[in-house]
C-alpha cells in the first residue's frame, strides 16, 4: 500500500488524492518562486538607474551638501551644522556676505562650482576668530577667495586652522589680519597648491600673509605671496616646510618685513621659488631661520635652485640664521643684489651666484628667466639627495598661482629652467 512517503511532495497519501495535492503543492510554490525573481529584477533595476544628464555616478555612501541662493540650503553657515563626515559641500559661485561659520567634521570636502565663491567677512567672524574655523580632521577647500577678516585681537584669518588637516587649492586670501593662521597642534598638517596670499596682515607686525604653528608639516607649491602689511609673506614654525616653486615677491610698494620665516628651525626644503625684497622694506632680510631658537630635534635648511633678489639700494641679507644645532645646504640659487648666502653662518655653499639684472629677460617685470645667452645657463650642479624628498626641481612657477614642469632640460642655477615666458 503506498504512504504519503511515496507521494512526490512527501505529505498527501491515497486518501488525499496525490495527483491533486501534489499539484496544488507545487503550483503554490511556483509562484512563490516567481515572485522571488520579479523581486531581484525590480531591485537590479533601481540600482542601474541611469543619473541625470551630466551628473557623474556618486557611489551610494557619497552625500553631497548643495549650497547657493537659489537652493534650499543659502549659506555655508547651515550647510556646516548639517554636513556629516564624508560629505561633498558644493558651493554655487558668487559673493556670500557675513557667512562665517566652524567647521568640525572628521572628513570634508568643500569646492565652488560654477566660478569662484566669494566669502566676503564685512566685521563678521566666526567665534572672533576667522571667516572659518576648521577644528575637526581631514578637510579640502577648493576655489574660494577670504576677504577682510578682522577681529579684535588683530589677528582674524580667513582661515584658521586649529587642528586637523586641511589642504587648500586654487583659493585666495586677501585683506586678512592674516591669511591662514594655524594654532600649535603638534598632528596637523596644512597643504597649500596654487594660491595666493596678498595685502594681509593688521599692520603691527605681528600678523602675516600665511601664519604656521607649530604643526606637524607645511606644504607650499605653485603660489603667489605679495604684499603683506608690515608682518612677512610666510612665516612658519612647523617641524617640515615643503616650499617648491612659489613667488614669493614684495614689489612695488610692498612694506613686507621677513620674505621668508622659519623662526623656530625645524626641516625646510626650499626649492625653486622666486624671493624677492622691495626696495622700501623695513627689514633688510630676505629669509630668516631659527631666529627664536631650534625647537625641534632636527633642524636642516636646504636653499636649492631659488633666484633671490635684493632690491634695496643699500643692500640687504639673503640669509639671516641663528647660530646653532642646524645644518644649511644652499646650491644652484642666483643672488640679485648685494649680499652673500655665506654671510649667514657655516655650511655647504656650492654653485650660488651673483649676478646683475641685465642677466635677466625683463627682471623689471618679474620675468627673472636667464637669457638665452647667459653664460649660466645650463651650469647647475646636481642637489644632494635627501631620502624621501627630491630636492632637483621638477617644475618651475607659472604666474599666476600655478607650475609648470621643466621638461627635462639640462639644469641652471635660479628658479627658472625652460625659455617660455612664466
Amino acid at each position: 500500500m503506498k504512504t504519503a512517503a511515496d507521494s512526490p511532495c512527501g505529505v498527501c497519501g491515497p486518501t488525499l488524492g496525490w495527483s491533486d495535492c501534489c499539484a496544488a503543492r507545487f503550483a503554490s510554490a511556483g509562484n512563490i518562486f516567481i515572485i522571488v525573481l520579479l523581486l531581484i529584477a525590480v531591485v537590479g533595476l533601481l540600482g542601474t538607474a541611469p543619473t541625470q544628464a551630466g551628473e557623474p555616478e556618486r557611489k551610494e555612501t557619497e552625500h553631497v551638501v548643495k549650497v547657493g541662493p537659489q537652493r534650499e540650503i543659502k549659506t555655508l553657515r547651515e550647510a556646516s551644522r548639517i554636513a556629516q563626515a564624508g560629505d561633498t559641500v558644493e558651493v554655487d559661485a558668487g559673493d556670500y556676505l557675513h557667512d562665517v561659520t566652524v567647521w568640525m567634521q572628521a572628513k570634508l570636502k568643500i569646492k565652488a562650482v560654477g566660478g569662484r565663491v566669494r566669502m566676503i567677512a564685512d566685521g563678521m567672524s566666526a567665534e572672533g576668530k576667522a571667516i572659518w574655523v576648521l577644528r575637526g580632521g581631514a578637510i579640502s577647500v577648493e576655489g574660494f577667495d577670504f576677504i577682510g577678516a578682522k577681529v579684535n585681537d588683530r589677528n582674524g584669518a580667513g582661515i584658521r586652522l586649529e587642528k586637523g588637516n586641511l589642504f587648500v587649492r586654487d583659493c585666495r586670501f586677501l585683506d586678512n589680519e592674516n591669511g591662514i593662521l594655524t594654532g600649535g597642534n603638534p598632528e596637523a598638517t596644512l597643504e597649500i597648491i596654487n594660491s595666493e596670499f596678498g595685502n594681509n596682515g593688521h599692520g603691527d607686525g605681528q600678523s602675516h600673509n600665511l601664519y604656521v604653528g607649530t604643526i606637524a608639516r607645511l606644504t607650499v607649491i605653485g603660489s603667489y605671496f605679495h604684499h603683506a602689511r608690515v608682518g612677512h609673506l610666510l612665516k612658519s614654525r612647523a617641524a617640515e616646510n615643503h616650499i617648491f616653486y612659489n613667488r614669493l615677491t614684495d614689489e612695488v610698494g610692498g612694506k613686507a618685513s621677513y620674505e621668508l620665516e622659519l623662526p623656530s628651525g625645524g626641516v625646510g626644503y626650499i626649492v625653486g621659488n622666486l624671493i624677492q625684497q622691495n626696495s622700501t622694506t623695513e627689514n633688510p632680510h630676505l629669509i630668516s631661520y631659527g631666529a627664536e631658537g631650534y625647537r625641534w630635534p632636527n633642524n636642516a635648511l636646504y636653499l636649492i635652485n631659488n633666484t633671490l633678489v635684493d632690491n634695496r639700494p643699500q643692500g640687504g641679507i639673503f640669509l639671516r640664521m641663528k647660530p646653532g644645532q642646524q645644518k644649511v645646504v644652499a646650491v644652484n640659487n642666483l643672488l640679485v643684489g648685494k649680499g652673500k648666502l655665506e654671510s649667514a653662518g657655516p655650511g655647504d655653499y656650492r654653485n650660488n651666484f651673483n649676478v646683475d639684472w641685465d642677466q635677466f629677460v625683463q627682471a623689471v617685470r618679474e620675468d627673472y628667466r636667464l637669457l638665452p645667452n647667459a653664460g649660466l645657463r645650463y651650469k647647475a650642479v646636481e642637489p644632494p639627495i635627501v631620502p624621501g624628498v627630491n630636492l632637483r626641481p621638477a617644475k618651475e612657477y607659472l604666474h599666476p598661482r600655478s607650475t609648470r614642469s621643466t621638461g627635462g632640460v639640462p639644469l641652471s642655477p635660479g628658479a627658472f629652467q625652460t625659455s617660455t615666458p612664466p
